[in-house]
């Protein structure tokens, strides 16, 4: 795909997550390769979608009672198979309080899809979150 076609391709895919109609995992490839850069507590190099999704976004999403999503994009850039998303995301915990972050994701695309990804984001609200609310059964 092209710059321009992966850049539509991850934007359309962040709108659909902005209102409900669709989830972001709907763009990760199988063989996913995502790392989480820093020192959280799923801070690691995630080998496959479904580990992506077993042991971060699963757990993730279920802390929330009103559902964490992209609330503002501050930019998404493209270069080449790379398309870069700078993001803030909010939602409430299931104890009330609000979650919020921000996140740049480096996304490199095959075939419309996410095959690696290098993510950034406050460690340290992320793993308040993580510690302090048990995800719902």
């Amino acid at each position: 795909m092209s710059e321009t076609n992966n850049r539509t391709k991850v934007a359309a895919a962040f709108q659909g997550w902005i209102d409900g109609t669709s989830y972001i995992s709907e763009l990760l490839a199988d063989d996913l390769q995502w790392e989480i850069v820093g020192n959280s507590l799923a801070a690691k190099h995630y080998t496959s979608k479904q580990q992506f999704l077993d042991e971060v976004l699963r757990p993730f999403g279920a802390r929330f009672s009103e559902r964490f999503r992209p609330t503002v994009i501050r930019g998404i850039y493209a270069d080449g198979d790379t398309v870069i998303v700078l993001w803030d995301g909010e939602g409430t915990a299931l104890d009330g309080q609000s979650y919020t972050n921000t996140y740049a994701w480096f996304l490199t695309m095959r075939d419309g899809l996410v095959v690696r990804a290098v993510a950034f984001f406050d460690s340290i609200a992320f793993n308040d979150l993580w510690t302090r609310v048990q995800p719902a059964e």
